[in-house]
């Protein structure tokens, strides 16, 4: 067998590439326009129109612009649904930058606790390493979003609003991120050095001021009261005077959040179904809820998805929003780009083998907002998105079931939707996973 690419070997090529009569067009086509735009399947596009038999009123989208924070703005916009409709409210939202302060500032000290607990481990081992790689970023998961909301509440966005580096995160993130791991070389060597336990805690302390006074110089200064304004639709003004965060989240959302779990379907040897799971060093809040998931079959995933929706409640998934999928149209679909008529060959990998070959992660969080049912069984689902309303149709997207069974891996269920058996296997102690299993990690993408 031949390790080198001969000239004889690429003339080749050339030749049999000369052979088929349509590859000039195609490779006008995918030069001018680009491989997806070529080679986009407008069988799909029409397939995929945007009606559902099952569908959840729901308002503008909202939009994360260049931040990673999908994870957020989805859970809050689950949030905001219930908030709306309860109190007939149009478009409100809830602060997404109120609760990104606090993720970004109890993720360092979950950083710099992590730090001082491998702290024997070696600088270049894989554990240190991981750590070191993010300190902090702005994705996250679900069971970090219910750690913070139960620690800090919500405000309304007209308390906390939108400033220039929450919704351009890159430099705030950077700055941050070499911050925490200078801090990191200093607690390090402190206790090479054998420093005490208490003079640890001090230098932490002084170490956490200083991200604080970071944070607050770029996001603002959370609100610990705030008074809450609002018009309805009926036109009636309301006003409620020195709120907290948690008071308002108890009176105006109004969730118990333990009554949400993490349904996933991750099909890989290592992870029988029916069996939970956590995520070493996966995490914001010391002391908060950890990451816990139910691993089920893929049609048990979507059967308790359905019933949320039937039940006027929308649902909070994650998935891997890049995989044939079209931003403009807002089409996630898996017929919708042919590459096998241009290229000739297809990806052959099953999702076990993609999530085992890193083909395929969660990388984006989203909002399952309708469903349309054809004889009992879904066709395809509404998607609110977070991008604004300029992608896909007004901020929604439609995905084809075929891309959901592909590509989704987490949604966010209400355990009076799950059997008896399910929530059985719920209570069991979870199996724990590596830091770099698959399964942890972060809805990101923006």
């Amino acid at each position: 067998m031949s390790k080198e690419i001969t000239t004889q070997l690429v003339q080749e090529f050339n030749t049999n590439l000369a052979k088929r009569v349509d590859a000039k067009a195609i490779q006008n086509a995918i030069m001018k326009n680009g491989i997806n735009a070529a080679t986009e399947n407008m069988s799909s596009v029409i397939a995929m129109t945007p009606l559902f038999s099952d569908e959840i009123e729901t308002g503008k989208v909202a939009n994360q612009m260049q931040s990673g924070r999908c994870w957020m703005f989805a859970a809050l916009n689950t949030f905001r649904h219930l908030l709306s409709s309860k109190y007939n409210i149009k478009d409100f939202e809830l602060s997404q930058n109120y609760v990104n302060f606090w993720d970004k500032f109890e993720k360092s000290n979950f950083f710099l606790e992590s730090i001082i607990e491998t702290s024997a481990e070696p600088l270049d081992g894989r554990l240190v390493s991981w750590l070191l790689e993010t300190p902090q970023q702005d994705g996250g998961q679900w069971d970090m979003l219910v750690s913070l909301i139960k620690k800090y509440g919500v405000v309304p966005k007209s308390a906390m609003p939108e400033t220039f580096q929450s919704s351009k995160s890159a430099d705030l993130n950077h700055l941050l991120d070499s911050k925490l791991r200078s801090n990191a070389f200093t607690l390090r060597s402190m206790i090479t050095e054998g420093k005490s336990v208490d003079q640890l805690a001090a230098v932490k302390t002084t170490m956490l001021q200083e991200i604080y006074q970071l944070l607050t110089f770029s996001l603002g200064t959370p609100p610990s009261s705030f008074d809450f304004e609002y018009r309805n639709l009926d036109n009636e003004f309301k006003r409620e005077l020195n709120l907290t965060p948690l008071n308002f989240f108890a009176k105006y959302v109004d969730l118990d959040l333990d009554d949400y779990v993490s349904v996933i379907h991750a099909p890989t040897a290592d992870k029988p179904l029916n069996q939970t799971y956590t995520v070493e060093f996966l995490g914001n809040v010391i002391g908060g809820t950890p990451i816990h998931y139910l691993n089920v079959e893929m049609s048990t995933l979507k059967e308790l998805a359905i019933r949320q929706i039937q039940d006027n409640e929308s649902v909070w998934f994650g998935c891997d929003v890049g995989k044939a999928s079209n931003r403009v149209s807002g089409i996630m679909d898996t017929a919708i780009f042919d590459y096998q008529q241009a290229f000739g060959f297809n990806v052959e990998l099953d999702k076990a083998q993609r999530l085992d070959y890193k083909d395929s992660i969660l990388t984006h969080a989203m909002v399952l907002t309708g469903v349309n049912l054809v004889d009992g069984k879904s066709n395809r689902w509404k998607v609110e998105n977070s991008w604004g309303e300029k992608a896909g149709n007004n901020g929604y997207f439609t995905m084809s079931d075929d891309w959901m069974d592909h590509y989704t891996y987490q949604v966010v269920i209400n355990k009076k939707h799950l059997s008896p058996e399910l929530q059985a296997a719920w209570k069991q102690a979870p199996h724990s996973l590596k830091p770099w299993d698959p399964m942890g990690s972060l809805a990101i993408m923006h």
